[in-house]
């Protein structure tokens, strides 16, 4: 009873924020003298803290208490083709450090010492050792099958899909460590912090250069029976049946599509992100790059809604988060192509999408891994 009690003094920190003994015991239901014991437990655990007392009020101020961030933290790592992220999060949200650097792994191993120094480059910025992080979530491209321990479907990788990799990597981190498809924690991501934090069922497709998906139903990522729901680069697309092949979607509508179809127009453009600024300044056959990215993506569109009925399709990536000029030639497409229409708007998480994430998702283990260590 007494660790209920203390859990439920906590719980009520954490969702409605700070407050007195006479608050928590009023919210909670709990009586003044259980809250204080709750309260004094805990803070002598570390998992609470006093931040100040109440100014205004008939009577003698109160002691205010809030959850202590630094009872432990998360890290979040976001693994991409052209540049790994990582970030630290205390146990109230705030990220207390992030660092970005450059993808040059040629190799898995490679790849997991570059992740391994970054955690510990990231760590050391904000002046704790990797052991003070309670829970580590990678974000990574492909599909991760949980049980085998393997990456599959991820060949912007070189050797990721190799048995042993991310046991490899666990021991390189240390225990509780989460991997979770970069997609899926993207549309977490918003939907914690984000352009979807009202939506009940939607998706959130991040092109750039690779496609994926996050599929969210009633706030609960959907993974489907492998894990592989939203690897939408690899439907069909443009193809006879008698040329079917794997990643038609990803190779029209990627990144290098993007590209490939701007210097097929004589333009000399490097990137993706060169094309969509020639676009905004008017380049006219930049902006039929633009059009013809925007049909692909709508049927994209088309077909997924015609699959899960999203009420809100979120779009992020390089590619994908160029709204502003996609949304217009995308929609005129989509009403072509289908009735179904579900509202279409940027991401508001940019590159930290996937971090935001595994952050959100790290915060959720970690502080309950908190509180049954500590009690």
């Amino acid at each position: 009873m007494r660790v209920l009690n203390q859990r439920a003094v906590l719980d009520r920190l954490r969702r409605l924020g700070v407050a007195t003994r006479p608050q928590i015991a009023r919210d909670s239901g709990l009586s003044k003298p259980t809250v204080g014991q709750a309260l004094a437990d805990l803070e002598r655990h570390g998992l609470v803290r006093p931040t100040g007392r109440t100014t205004t009020g008939p009577g003698r101020s109160a002691v205010v208490y809030e959850p202590n961030p630094a009872a432990g933290y998360v890290l979040g790592v976001d693994i991409g083709r052209e540049r790994i992220r990582a970030a630290l999060a205390d146990l109230g949200g705030s990220v207390v450090a992030r660092v970005d650097v450059r993808n040059r792994s040629r190799s898995a191993a490679a790849l997991v010492r570059t992740v391994t120094d970054l955690a510990a480059r990231t760590v050391a910025d904000a002046g704790i050792a990797l052991t003070d992080v309670v829970v580590k979530v990678i974000g990574s491209p492909g599909v991760i099958d949980q049980r085998s321990r393997v990456v599959r479907h991820a060949p912007q990788l070189p050797g990721w899909e190799s048995l042993g990799v991310l046991d490899g990597l666990e021991s390189a981190l240390g225990p509780v460590m989460v991997v979770e498809n970069d997609a899926n924690l993207a549309a977490l991501g918003e939907h914690v912090y984000g352009a979807a934090k009202d939506a009940r069922v939607f998706v959130c497709a991040t092109v750039g250069t690779g496609v994926g998906m996050g599929i969210v139903v009633n706030g609960v990522l959907f993974r489907g029976a492998h894990g592989a729901a939203g690897e939408v680069g690899f439907l069909p697309y443009g193809q006879s049946a008698s040329d079917v092949r794997r990643g038609q979607f990803e190779d029209a509508a990627s990144a290098g599509s993007v590209v490939e179809l701007a210097r097929e127009r004589g333009l000399t453009a490097r990137s993706a992100r060169e094309v969509f600024g020639l676009a905004r300044k008017g380049d006219d056959q930049a902006l039929e790059v633009v059009r013809l990215e925007a049909e692909r993506l709508a049927f994209l569109v088309a077909a997924v809604a015609a699959v899960i009925d999203p009420e809100l399709v979120v779009l992020g990536g390089g590619v994908g988060s160029n709204v502003d000029l996609l949304l217009a030639p995308l929609e005129a497409t989509l009403r072509t192509m289908t009735p179904l229409a579900p509202r279409i708007v940027a991401g508001s998480l940019g590159d930290g999408a996937v971090l935001s994430g595994a952050i959100a998702m790290g915060l959720e283990a970690a502080r309950e891994l908190v509180f049954e260590v500590t009690l």
